[in-house]
């Protein structure tokens, strides 16, 4: 079973997603410029809102690191305050490099992997209570030559790290490309999203004025430019619940919970970047959830001729372009597979969802109410 998610989302001037000159993220989409925020950056978001808003208990969420040596190390010395936290360094980086995972050249003594590991909290903690209990080892023979460690040793390190309660490992998935063997395939697919209209980068040229500069001092003390945009996004989500509950060892509740989870995340987080100069903090103003048996559909193309901002305004027009291709498609395709279609909405305009496909609710709450009643799980 499916789950999908549809917003239209509108900000005013912001820079939501940077590139690396510091312009707001952007693409070209049905042969016109559009504003893009990165699936990337809204999944760090949604990460970041599970915590925030405690929708999900510690250990089970993730942490995505380069500092797994230094984290154990911690860990040591807390289930052992008479170890030295030299000592706790060695055996987490000697437990680390067994899992053959590099160390970045340029971070001998902070013992940094080479690339970014994704991992359950309850994974580490696993990892940790190993290192633990195989403390003289690991501390004598990580001074060895790499590879002396024990073999069963080594396997049960490895094995730390497979199955996690971790909802957003089990969600977003793992690639690890040392070790294919611990890879975790995503049970979420995050489209980027873009922006319903044609868009073209701004810029602010601001000045600063220093607070002591003298009364013949004239002038800014600094001055500049940013780029930002203004920008109403599409953005769609899926969750194949069937791989979310085999990424959680087979438990249903935990993968439904997840899965609301990650629902009311995605259409409540908004992501950081430039927030204290722009406080983009606008909530979506049209969500449609789709619960499905089988054939996602994205709607992104009801945007691939560019919404305009005349008469009703851009948000009235999106929401009234995905409406009208949503029918379509419905019309083309039919429904079979289509268990549940569900919209809330501050947008009275909406005339084109058809009631046979697709039926409004009051609220988002009781969006997620209605949706996981479906898919049979608690509200």
């Amino acid at each position: 079973m499916f789950i999908e998610i549809h917003t239209i989302q509108n900000f005013a001037p912001s820079n939501l997603n940077r590139d690396d000159t510091g312009s707001p993220k952007d693409c070209e989409f049905g042969g016109h410029r559009r504003a893009r925020v990165s699936s990337q950056c809204w999944k760090r978001a949604v990460r970041e809102y599970f915590s925030q808003e405690d929708l999900l208990p510690e250990p089970q969420l993730a942490k995505r690191t380069k500092k797994l040596a230094g984290k154990l190390s911690e860990m040591l010395v807390g289930l052992d305050e008479k170890r030295t936290r030299e000592e706790a360094t060695t055996v987490g980086a000697a437990a680390v490099e067994a899992l053959g995972v590099g160390f970045d050249a340029k971070s001998k003594e902070e013992k940094k992997t080479s690339v970014l590991l994704f991992l359950g909290n309850d994974q580490i903690e696993r990892l940790a209570q190993l290192c633990h209990e195989h403390w003289a080892v690991l501390l004598s023979e990580s001074t060895k030559k790499k590879g002396a460690l024990p073999k069963d040793l080594i396997s049960r390190l490895k094995d730390s790290l497979q199955g996690s309660r971790a909802v957003d490992l089990a969600l977003f998935g793992r690639m690890i490309a040392e070790d294919p063997a611990q890879n975790v395939d995503a049970a979420c697919q995050v489209a980027h999203a873009i922006s319903t209209h044609r868009v073209a980068p701004e810029f602010d040229y601001y000045t600063a004025v220093d607070d002591l500069g003298g009364a013949d001092e004239t002038g800014a003390g600094m001055v500049g430019t940013q780029e930002f945009n203004s920008a109403c996004f599409y953005r769609y989500a899926n969750i194949d619940l069937t791989q979310l509950e085999h990424n959680l060892q087979g438990d249903k509740e935990l993968a439904l919970s997840g899965a609301r989870a990650f629902l009311e995340s995605f259409i409540m987080s908004i992501p950081k970047a430039k927030q204290n100069s722009t406080a983009a903090q606008s909530l979506p103003s049209f969500v449609m959830i789709v619960v499905r048996d089988k054939g996602l559909a994205s709607l992104a193309n009801a945007f691939a001729r560019p919404v305009d901002g005349r008469n009703n305004g851009l948000m009235v027009n999106s929401v009234e372009a995905l409406a009208h291709y949503w029918a379509q498609l419905t019309k083309m395709y039919g429904i079979n597979g289509i268990t549940s279609a569900l919209y809330a909405t501050i947008e009275d305009a909406v005339l084109a969802l058809n009631s046979d496909t697709v039926q409004k609710v009051d609220n988002v709450q009781n969006l997620l109410d209605r949706t996981m009643s479906c898919l049979g799980g608690n509200k």
